[in-house]
């Protein structure tokens, strides 16, 4: 199997222009995954979008301490961290993201007909790891010498 090396400028930060064709999926993705999880971690206080304890397996339910109501406002009070670190760390908060979603995927596929939002979620997990990746190229560059100097 042969081994191909990336070339250094594929790893260095790219220039931050709509021109690029992968910087507005960039912005897209990451626009999403920070104000999506504040909107449903604060809807998981007041239920206008839905009753999300609904979503809760009740196996999960049985097995995790407190009830279902207090799960879904701890739940809400992480994603809306989430969603605030989203904005800092993309490339790392991507992966995190992914991770989120793998949970409540298994969630969701202890839920008898939840298995189409499974399916959804499974989706914004892919999403979430291309963040992740888009994120390595239009990281902020580390100052030059004569920027670090200068201040």
């Amino acid at each position: 199997m042969a081994s191909h090396a990336l070339p250094t400028a594929a790893l260095s930060p790219r220039v931050h222009s709509l021109r690029d064709p992968a910087y507005l999926p960039y912005v897209l993705l990451r626009t999403a995954f920070t104000v999506a999880p504040i909107v449903f971690g604060l809807d998981k206080f007041f239920n206008l979008l839905t009753d999300w304890e609904g979503y809760l397996a009740p196996l999960l339910d049985r097995l995790l301490p407190g009830t279902g109501h207090q799960l879904m406002l701890l739940v809400g009070v992480v994603e809306v961290v989430a969603g605030v670190l989203a904005a800092g760390r993309p490339q790392i908060r991507g992966y995190v993201v992914a991770a989120w979603l793998a949970g409540i995927i298994v969630n969701l596929l202890l839920i008898p007909g939840f298995y189409d939002v499974a399916l959804r979620d499974f989706g914004l997990l892919l999403a979430a790891l291309a963040l992740a990746r888009l994120a390595r190229a239009f990281r902020p560059a580390a100052p030059s010498a004569a920027q670090a100097s200068a201040s």
